[in-house]
């Protein structure tokens, strides 16, 4: 089944100073040195592991690699989004590209992200922050 649009209560979150900072500290980042093997064999970045140690987003390395490998494994671009609301309510979506309709979509009931949208891509296999294209 095919989620065309997530609801209003996702729509509108903004970044709090935290996920402000946290998007700042990984701004730097436009390539990578090394790969990292990952969970499903989705291999990620030196950015993406930065981002995981930082934000403490293990579960959500876990979780995206899982859901790319098994169910989207032929869509050689994903862009995946984290949005968590003020009550640290969560909705993590991914689409073939920005604009296009979403394609998945997993809720958890609370997350200690920072509030606001983090978005990682997969591109060909391999898991980068937007940055890194």
């Amino acid at each position: 089944m095919m989620a065309k649009q997530i609801s209003k209560e996702w729509a509108g979150v903004k970044d709090s100073p935290e996920m402000v900072d946290l998007k700042s500290n990984l701004a730097h980042f436009n390539g990578t040195e090394q790969y990292y093997k990952g969970s499903f064999t989705l291999n990620y970045t030196d950015g993406v592991k930065a981002f995981h140690e930082l934000a403490k987003a293990y579960w959500l390395i876990t979780d995206l690699s899982m859901a790319s490998k098994m169910k989207f494994n032929r869509i050689p671009f994903q862009v995946w989004k984290l949005t968590v609301n003020k009550d640290h309510k969560a909705v993590l979506t991914m689409q073939e590209d920005s604009g296009a309709p979403i394609l998945y979509k997993q809720y958890y009931d609370y997350t200690d992200m920072p509030v606001g949208t983090f978005e990682l891509w997969v591109e060909s296999g391999v898991l980068i922050l937007p940055s890194e294209h």
